[in-house]
This record gives structure tokens, sequence and C-alpha cells, in this order.
């Protein structure tokens, strides 16, 4: 069992510990030197460069589906902060730069989340899924990967999306942020809309550079250790010429790695390690 820190020894220093680390948080972005993207435009740019269609309901929670209402609600909330956001040369794109104050003028409603290795709900939960999305179509431009962290923990199955498994991002305020850079001479811009059961994404640009950006994973693995299961699977990224469909580069991105909180099917090969 891992050493307890002191907020779970004494718990009523937890809302003092998270405003000091929301402060230091936003107080390291302020003098970073980093120029970050700010504007939302009021029409879309003329080049789209991907879109993703995204359930916004999981009935595999577990949990009464209220919660995956609310988490629709919040997500709408945090999407209005980057609505036709535009990302110009030079600037970074920080998630929580642009959603720190979404709920100022409505407050979030109870979602889920995970605390301390367990699934819980708190006011704002499930934003992580437009962070997921967000890295999802980020990796489909020349945007440089800043900041991205992958969830350790995958409490339920997810559903089915074009996304492969291991392509995720968390983000939790004053701990853990998704950021991406634009390297590049051209601009971007992200838009969203919520339709029916799907949640939208879209990546779009002032040009057309005529390449296509592919996101592949290998076959997930899996093994035991500590009687916990966890996923192992490469992400790579090809970089394709559209018009002669000739590959320019392939480079594995990441392996990510995260712990299984469900059965996996029967039949699935768990490798004994340890």
């Amino acid at each position: 069992m891992g050493r307890k820190r002191l907020t779970q020894i004494l718990p009523w220093l937890l809302p003092l510990r998270v405003k000091q680390k929301v402060f230091c948080f936003y107080l390291k972005m302020k003098l970073d030197r980093n120029r970050y993207a700010l504007r939302q435009a009021d029409e879309l740019l003329p080049h789209l460069l991907f879109e993703s269609h995204c359930p916004m309901y999981n009935r595999n929670t577990g949990f009464d589906m209220v919660y995956q209402e609310n988490k629709v609600f919040n997500l709408k909330l945090a999407a209005a902060t980057m609505e036709k956001l535009l990302i110009r040369p030079g600037e970074t794109f920080s998630f929580w730069q642009l959603v720190r104050y979404a709920d100022r003028d409505t407050p979030y409603r109870e979602g889920l989340v995970e605390i301390d290795g367990k699934l819980t709900t708190r006011p704002g939960g499930g934003l992580c899924q437009i962070s997921n999305l967000l890295f999802w179509i980020f990796l489909h431009t020349p945007l440089t990967i800043v900041e991205r962290r992958g969830h350790l923990v995958r409490d339920f199955p997810e559903p089915k999306s074009d996304a492969p498994t291991g392509v995720d991002a968390t983000v939790s305020e004053g701990w853990t942020d998704l950021k991406v850079r634009n390297d590049t001479q051209a601009t971007f811009q992200i838009s969203f809309v919520f339709d029916g059961e799907q949640i939208i994404g879209r990546v779009l640009a002032d040009r057309d550079e005529g390449l296509t950006y592919e996101i592949v994973n290998g076959a997930p693995s899996y093994y035991r250790k500590k009687g916990a299961v966890y996923e192992e699977v490469d992400i790579r990224q090809k970089i394709v010429v559209r018009a002669s469909e000739e590959c320019i580069a392939s480079n594995l991105l990441y392996r990510n790695r995260c712990r299984i909180g469900y059965p996996l099917p029967e039949g699935t090969l768990i490798e004994e390690k340890g």
C-alpha cells in the first residue's frame, strides 16, 4: 500500500491544497512567456482538416444516467469557451487557460470523476470527454503536443467512436493540462457541434497543405501485475501526401498504459508479470 498523502491523513487541508495548486498552476502560465490562444472568431476558417463524431452518453458506467446528462451540460459550458477559437502561428492552446471560468455564470453540475483511484461524482465531472476529443483531432494536424497525460485507470468500457484505443487526454485543474503549440505558419481553429447524442469536434485551417495525418495503433496487449490488469498500446502518426497517397513520415508518438477497472471479454490474453 502506498504512503498516504498529508491531505489523506488531514482531509480538512485539502481545500487549501487545491487553492494553492490552482494558484501556482495559473501563475506558472502567466510567467512562462508563452503566447496563449484566446481569440474566438466570428466565422469558421475555410479548410476542414478533420472531423470526429463522439457519443456523449455512456450507459456502461454503473451510475445513474443523470450523471451522463449532467456531463453533457458541463461539456456544453466548456465548449462555449473554445468555440471557433483560433490558434495562430506561435500561439499555444491550453485547455484550462480557456475553460478556467466556464462556470462563472452558470455552475457546473455533478458528473463522474476519478479521485484517488476511485470513481465518484463532483461538479464539473466529465470534462475529460472534451479533452479526449480535442487531443484526437489535434493529432490530425501538424500542431506540436506540449502537454498530454493519459488516464491512469479506465473504470468502464467506453462507447465506440472513431478514436482508437489509447488516444485520450485527462485534465485536472491545478494538476494536468492539455497543451498544443502552433509551430507552423498556418492558423488553426476548433469548433464543436452538439447533435442529438453525439458531440462533433472539428479542426479547420486557413490553408490546405495537401497533407493527411493518420493515427494508427497496434494491437493492445494486457498483463496482470500485483492483481491488477493493465493495457498497453503503441500510438503512431502517419503523414500522407493526399494527391499521391505517398507516406512521407511514420512516427511512434507514445506508448499508452492504463489499468483496466472492469472485466475484459472472455478469452482475452492476459500475460502474468511480476
